[in-house]
């Protein structure tokens, strides 16, 4: 009952924030999201990322370890994943990344510090970071069809995935002004991109959502499944190999439905798996967590 209570008051707050953006766009408010979306994408979710990692401390044996273990499992993950996508003949664009990176930063971070504690959150960081890496790499030539290297070079987050990797390894610190400075302009990223999603699922077409459902499935089985085969692989202790398996059972990442909206893709396809598999998640996550804590 403890674990199903800590997913619920994770998972509350996302579609409380979701559904204040629905119910805006249902109202015919006006919603910027071309800005939204620019302003999360290159200024928010960057200081959320760098302020994430360059505040966690791990051992660098078990780093080493957990990273190896991540960067394999979703190297599995992804291709299985296009192989899904090119089987049933769907937009690669749209539904590749989706399926293969969930939701690890405002959910599994979260879910992590409650299911295994401080060290579980730094561990679960690690993980984030992996993911965050791949995503502004392989993730965003997936959604941009092709984009040249020069694109990719030009997102901010990855440059703050890769700078708050440095001062994790290092152990260094910016100042507390400019921390602090940092960290309330990460704040603003998680309720924007929550309410945004909230706009774009409002636009849904409802023949979309029975394709939702069983594609949120098939993300799911496909994480556990890599998460687990990758932990035993890799010979993770207890606790590494719980948050990994539970950071590849996370929903789809609204940051899927960001790079989307940005790139042209199919962004309401997105946003309707963002929700399902959000939605799905609060009967799945307590029923993963109990074979892992």
């Amino acid at each position: 009952m403890d674990i199903i209570l800590t997913v619920m008051g994770v998972v509350a707050p996302v579609l409380v924030l979701a559904s204040t953006g629905f119910v805006w766009a249902r109202a015919g408010y006006e919603y910027p999201t071309e800005f939204v979306t620019r302003i999360c994408m290159t200024l928010a979710v960057p200081c959320l990322i760098f302020t994430a990692l360059m505040r966690t401390e791990i051992e660098p044996a078990a780093l080493t370890a957990l990273s190896l273990a991540a960067l394999a499992a979703y190297a599995v993950v992804i291709a299985l994943s296009w192989a899904l996508v090119a089987a049933l003949r769907l937009d690669r664009a749209a539904y590749v990344a989706p399926l293969a990176f969930g939701n690890t930063g405002n959910l599994g971070l979260p879910l992590a510090l409650f299911a295994f504690g401080e060290t579980g959150l730094g561990l679960a960081v690690v993980v984030f970071a992996v993911m965050a890496v791949l995503t502004f790499t392989i993730g965003l030539w997936l959604v941009a069809g092709g984009a040249s290297p020069g694109r990719v070079l030009r997102e901010p987050m990855l440059w703050a995935t890769l700078l708050g990797g440095l001062f994790l390894s290092m152990g260094w610190q910016t100042p507390e002004w400019l921390t602090r400075s940092l960290s309330l302009a990460g704040q603003m990223a998680i309720p924007l991109m929550l309410i945004t999603l909230g706009v774009a699922v409002a636009r849904l077409r409802p023949g979309r959502v029975g394709r939702a459902v069983w594609l949120s499935g098939a993300k799911l089985a496909l994480g556990i499944t890599a998460g687990v085969v990758a932990g035993r692989a890799f010979g993770l202790e207890p606790m590494a190999f719980g948050v990994l398996v539970l950071q590849l059972a996370t929903p789809v990442a609204v940051t899927s439905y960001l790079l989307a909206e940005r790139y042209r893709a199919d962004a309401d396809a997105v946003a309707g798996l963002v929700m399902v598999s959000t939605l799905m998640a609060i009967v799945a996550l307590p029923i993963t967590l109990a074979f892992l804590v």
